[in-house]
C-alpha cells in the first residue's frame, strides 16, 4: 500500500533535506523512524528538497509499505522514534496514482526577515536580518514583474540541475508584522535557491539601494550574477504543499500557518491567478 504523511521540522541541524553519505538529513531521520515502524527499510519520496538550514511546516512525502498498521500507529511510532526536531504530523492511505512530487499542483514558501537594529537571539537560525529599515511598499511595487510564467534563470542557483528555468509564480505577498516582514511565494514550482534569490533581490530595493524597476531588469536579462545575494537559509518555510482535492489530504489553512510562525493573516498584495484559494505549496 501507499502511504502519504505530513511532517515538519527545523532543518538548522541539517545538512538538507536529501539523503547523504557524510552528514546528518531529514530524509535520514524520517526513513530510519518509519522504517522502525514498519519492522522493514523504507525509501520515501518528498514534494519538495530543502537546503541545508531550511524548515519546513507542511512538507509532504509518500512511502510504499506491505506492514499493515493503523494511521495513528504511523504518526505516534514515527514520532517516538524521530528527534525533537522533525514530527510527523499525519498520515494518511493514497492511491498508486499518488506521488508526493509530481502529483503536486503548487508549492508555497515563506521567508521572514527580522528588520531591527539588533541581530535575533532567541530567533537565531530561524529568520533573516537586515538591520537597516526596509520599505515594503518599495518591495512589493518590485515584485510585481515576478508574477506568472518566466524564465526565472537570474534567480537560480549555479548548480540548479532543473531542465528548465521556467516557472509560474502564482502569488507573491509582502506583510509587516513589527519587526518581522513575511515573503509568502506560491508557485508550480521552484528552481535551487530561487525563493532565497527573489528575496535577496527584493531586499536592495527595500533598502533604497536599488529602484523597484531594477528587479524586472534583473528577470529580463536572466543572469545570477544581476541579481542579489541569496538570502540566509535559517529564514525559509517549506510552508504547504497543495494537491488535487480527489486525494483526500489533510490540509493546512493560511490561519493556522501564520499562528505557528507569529504573522498576522493579511490579503495577498498580488496575485496572479485570484481563484486559487487554497495557497498550500514545492520545490
Amino acid at each position: 500500500m501507499r502511504i502519504a504523511v505530513g511532517i515538519e521540522y527545523a532543518g538548522g541541524r541539517y545538512a538538507g533535506w536529501q539523503r547523504q553519505h557524510h552528514a546528518p538529513s531529514v530524509q535520514a531521520e524520517v526513513e530510519a523512524a518509519l522504517g522502525r515502524v514498519a519492522a522493514h527499510p523504507v525509501a520515501v519520496i518528498c514534494a519538495g528538497r530543502t537546503d541545508a538550514g531550511v524548515h519546513a511546516l507542511g512538507q509532504v512525502i509518500h512511502f510504499e509499505t506491505a506492514a499493515e498498521r493503523e494511521l495513528r500507529s504511523w504518526v505516534l511510532g514515527a514520532n517516538a522514534n524521530l528527534p525533537n526536531d522533525i514530527v510527523v504530523r499525519w498520515a494518511a492511505h493514497v492511491s498508486d496514482e499518488f506521488h508526493a512530487r509530481y502529483s503536486a499542483l503548487s508549492r508555497s514558501y515563506r521567508y521572514i526577515v527580522l528588520n531591527r537594529a539588533t541581530r535575533p537571539a532567541v530567533e537565531a537560525g530561524r529568520v533573516g536580518w537586515v538591520l537597516k529599515p526596509l520599505d515594503v511598499q518599495r518591495m512589493r511595487a518590485a515584485g510585481e514583474c515576478l508574477l506568472g510564467q518566466h524564465d526565472f534563470s537570474a534567480f537560480r542557483a549555479a548548480q540548479c540541475q532543473a531542465r528548465s528555468p521556467v516557472r509560474t509564480l502564482q502569488s507573491l505577498s509582502i506583510e509587516r508584522d513589527g519587526d518581522h516582514i513575511h515573503f509568502a511565494v506560491t508557485a508550480n514550482a521552484f528552481l535551487h535557491h530561487m525563493v532565497r534569490n527573489l528575496v535577496g533581490t527584493l531586499l536592495p530595493v527595500g533598502l533604497g539601494e536599488r529602484e523597484p524597476g531594477w528587479v524586472a531588469q534583473v528577470l529580463e536579462r536572466r543572469e545570477r550574477a544581476q541579481a542579489g545575494v541569496t538570502a540566509a537559509a535559517g529564514g525559509l518555510y517549506l510552508e504547504s504543499v497543495c494537491y488535487p482535492e480527489p486525494f483526500g489530504l489533510p490540509g493546512r489553512g493560511p490561519a493556522e500557518l501564520s499562528a505557528m510562525i507569529g504573522v498576522s493573516s493579511g490579503p495577498a498584495v498580488a496575485q496572479a491567478w485570484p481563484s486559487f484559494s487554497d495557497p498550500q505549496g514545492f520545490r
